[in-house]
């Protein structure tokens, strides 16, 4: 059996492609970075905000993302929303991700 810590990186590296999908699909309607944050671990898409908000940085930077800052509460939120760029990389991500599953499930294995 494979130690934790190896494991660990392999379901880390697993998740980090379909951690860029779900934020661009979650994100079809405006969130915040702690809102999505809790949005993602409810749907099962641990992360945590050191690996989240740049992310959403990267993304943005890149033009998948659209942000403005909401300042009618006390305290100032910056609301992240999919741009049409990034609705055609969801959907891309979307298609290959489900080639990458049935393929995967054509592979010998354990039952």
């Amino acid at each position: 059996m494979e130690d934790t810590g190896a494991l660990e990186t392999h379901l880390q590296e697993l998740r980090r492609g379909t951690v860029v999908l779900a934020c661009l699909r979650l994100l079809a309607e405006p969130g915040y970075g702690y809102g999505l944050l809790e949005e993602l671990g409810r749907r099962g898409f641990d992360t945590d905000a050191n690996t989240l908000y740049p992310l959403l940085r990267r993304l943005e930077k890149q033009g998948h993302l659209t942000s403005e800052w909401n300042t009618d509460e006390a305290r100032p939120r910056k609301f992240y929303r999919t741009s049409p760029q990034g609705h055609v990389l969801a959907d891309a991500l979307a298609t290959d991700f489900r080639a990458i599953a049935r393929a995967i499930e054509t592979l010998p294995g354990k039952e």
